[in-house]
């Protein structure tokens, strides 16, 4: 198999806040994998917080191509091949692979895993602003009719986050999620928490805080885990201080890690929630073609940028549908002459 790959820049169709940051453009990398006349492709978007960046992404692309071998079918024997690092590039390298297998016995990814279509509703996220600046969002969103759930994120260290929630709240009646992104402190949880009326609330403490068996026992509030649980590896200890895990691709290192990642989620009773980062449609489709096997879904990273460049996900009353044509079922788009 022969494999490329280039970085792509997306840029947003508005700023993008949350605690740690504010950005206006994501760099992804762009992965094929190439066999005969057939070609995958997959998309990597590599988290800061864990130091992985595109350039480091790509790097990996270029210097592990000769590892592939030649069948596509050979995950185990490929990804074992694999150095454990630079995830975000490994689920690129993944989701080229089942496109490609996808399209070589003409199947959508989600028959090939055995999975159904869909999965549950998207939410869409509200950025961290004041709470007047995140209701008038919010109450946007509403009238648009477009999704089910909405995602608030806080964190804003100015003792506004209940009012951000109430302000809300006070404007919809979809139901609410909040994702802190390490932002609270125990305390804070504690105080918070009680005043909200939420599905869930994300990665509240900083991974690893040594209150999070504390707080899940006293949250009136379900604690889903992010920066917590990466892999396999960390799900169970993840049952001590959550109530569910949220898996990402990018953090996973692909469908293939994620699928074992839901199955140990369940055994242990936990819930299991998929979120994404800001990525294409290359991106969210590998996401979508997974998403039955979770409770809750946050898939909105195509819809916040201004121009998706591989489009074939479709939104339908919430639900960020996969393709059904064989592979991720997303195909580039040609550039509009200028």
């Amino acid at each position: 198999m022969e494999v490329t790959a280039r970085v792509v820049t997306l840029r947003l169709a508005e700023t993008f806040t949350i605690s740690r940051e504010s950005q206006d453009e994501a760099d992804v990398v762009q992965v094929e994998v190439r066999h005969g006349d057939t070609s995958g492709f997959g998309e990597a978007a590599p988290i800061d917080r864990y130091v992985e960046s595109a350039e480091s992404a790509l790097a990996y692309v270029e210097a592990n191509g000769d590892a592939l071998g030649d069948d596509p079918f050979a995950l185990d024997e490929i990804f074992d091949r694999l150095p454990r690092e630079q995830f975000a590039a490994r689920n690129a390298i993944d989701a080229a692979l089942h496109d490609l297998q996808g399209k070589l016995l003409g199947l959508p990814v989600h028959r090939l895993l055995g999975l159904r279509r869909g999965g549950p509703p998207t939410s869409w996220t509200i950025w961290l602003g004041d709470p007047d600046d995140m209701a008038r969002r919010a109450e946007k969103t509403t009238r648009e009719n477009r999704f089910r759930r909405l995602k608030l994120k806080l964190g804003g260290r100015d003792g506004l986050d209940v009012e951000r929630v109430r302000a809300v709240k006070s404007v919809t009646d979809l139901p609410l999620q909040v994702d802190v992104n390490e932002y609270w402190s125990l305390d804070e949880a504690l105080e918070y928490l009680p005043q909200m009326e939420l599905q869930y609330c994300e990665q509240p403490l900083p991974a690893g805080d040594r209150g999070g068996p504390e707080l899940k026992g006293k949250s009136p509030v379900p604690i889903f885990v992010d920066e917590d649980c990466h892999t396999l590896g960390d799900v169970a200890a993840c049952a001590e201080r959550a109530h569910g895990i949220n898996i990402k691709l990018n953090k996973s290192g692909g469908i293939r890690e994620a699928v074992r990642m839901a199955h140990a989620a369940r055994a242990l009773g936990l819930g299991v929630m998929l979120g994404c980062m800001i990525e294409s449609g290359l991106g969210i489709a590998a996401g979508a073609h997974f998403a039955s096997l979770c409770d809750h879904v946050d898939l909105d990273g195509n819809i916040l940028i201004a121009d998706d460049p591989w489009p074939g996900v479709e939104l339908v009353d919430g639900v960020q549908l996969p393709p059904t044509s064989p592979g991720l079922g997303v195909r580039q788009a040609v550039p509009s002459p200028r």
